[in-house]
C-alpha cells in the first residue's frame, strides 16, 4: 500500500494539469479574434517532474511573457503552470492571430476524456483501498 500515496499524487498532478489546460484553451477561444494573439498550451507533466514534486512543492515559472498591453486587458499567468506557445497551429490569420476554433474545441474534448479517465482511476483506487481494509464497496 506504500504506492497508494504516489498514485494519488500522480492523479492529483494530472488533474491539476488538465484543469490548467482547460483554462488556457478557454482563454485561447476567448481571444480567437484578438489581433496578434498567439494560442497557448500547458506543458504536460513529466515523470521526472512528478518525482521532483515528491521532494516538496516547487513554483513553476510560466514561459510566456505577458506584455503591458496584455496585462491592461486582464491577462495573467495561471499559478504553477508551465504555459508555452502552442507549436501545433495549422493557420495564422492576416492579423497575426493563430487560434483555430476547431482545434481548441478538439483539445477541450481531449481534456474532458482525460479528466474522466483520471476520475475513474481515482474511484477504482479508492475501491481497492476499501477492499484491502475490509470495508467492502
Amino acid at each position: 500500500m506504500s504506492n497508494v500515496p504516489a498514485l494519488m499524487g500522480g492523479i492529483k498532478v494530472r488533474m491539476e494539469n488538465l484543469a490548467n489546460r482547460q483554462n488556457v484553451v478557454a482563454e485561447n477561444i476567448a481571444n480567437g479574434d484578438t489581433p496578434g494573439y498567439k494560442a497557448r498550451e500547458v506543458e504536460e507533466p513529466t515523470f521526472a517532474g512528478m518525482v521532483d514534486q515528491s521532494a516538496g512543492p516547487k513554483v513553476a515559472r510560466p514561459r510566456v511573457q505577458i506584455s503591458g498591453a496584455m496585462k491592461a486587458l486582464g491577462a495573467s499567468h495561471l499559478g504553477g503552470s508551465h504555459i508555452i506557445l502552442d507549436q501545433n497551429v495549422t493557420e495564422v490569420k492576416p492579423d497575426g492571430n493563430n487560434v483555430t476554433l476547431e482545434e481548441q474545441v478538439l483539445k477541450m474534448g481531449s481534456i474532458q476524456a482525460d479528466f474522466t479517465a483520471m476520475t475513474n482511476l481515482y474511484t477504482k483506487s479508492q475501491k481497492m483501498m476499501k477492499t484491502a481494509l475490509g470495508r467492502g464497496n
